[in-house]
């Protein structure tokens, strides 16, 4: 699971349409309309990914995304496996800053959370769903969060439909020479 932030931006002069041997063409200068927050959670070996547009990023909101993800995604599973970094809203205290004391605690045994290191996003995986989401998909001026929330629908629904992995290159001998300083050292 990850989240990103989305700058929301509208057009002051209409682009000039494309035309043959022209691609549409838009004027540098633009408003600012805000910024909103994505959340994204995924399955990598499945194929499956949750995006869920936001106002911002809060405990309160981290907290809610996890409670979707225990009740509505996977109501069944026993433990719920969540590769995240290690942000300040991603505690146990969101959770009980979110919801009663039962309900936090019900949600916060149901995850066995496994943190990236520092400056390990690249073993986040749903940071690289998060980039194709921005090469494919949002990599352009939308102006309000329910255009995003439009877009990411559509976007999120074809990769679904489509069961898009991640081709993760990162091996095991990749690991041995990138963590080196993790793994113990064997005299023979």
């Amino acid at each position: 699971m990850d989240e990103t932030s989305k700058q929301l931006v509208s057009e002051i002069r209409s682009p000039l349409p494309m035309e043959p041997g022209k691609p549409e063409r838009f004027d540098t200068h633009y408003r600012r309309e805000g910024v909103c927050n994505l959340f994204v959670c995924c399955e990598p070996l499945r194929g499956w990914r949750h995006l869920k547009v936001t106002d911002r990023r809060t405990k309160v909101d981290w907290a809610h995304f996890v409670q979707q993800l225990v009740d509505i995604h996977y109501p069944d599973a026993e433990k719920i496996v969540l590769v995240m970094d290690n942000l300040n809203t991603h505690t146990p205290g969101s959770l009980y800053e979110a919801f009663p004391p039962a309900q936090a605690k019900r949600l916060w045994d149901r995850l066995e959370i496994h943190f990236t290191p520092k400056h390990g996003s690249w073993l986040n995986i749903a940071e690289c769903e998060l980039s194709v989401l921005s090469r494919q998909c949002t990599n352009r001026r939308i102006a309000d969060q329910a255009a995003l929330r439009q877009a990411v629908n559509t976007w999120q629904t074809d990769r679904n439909c489509n069961q898009a992995t991640v081709d993760w290159r990162f091996t095991t001998q990749d690991a041995r020479i990138k963590l080196k300083r993790l793994y113990p050292m064997i005299q023979e």
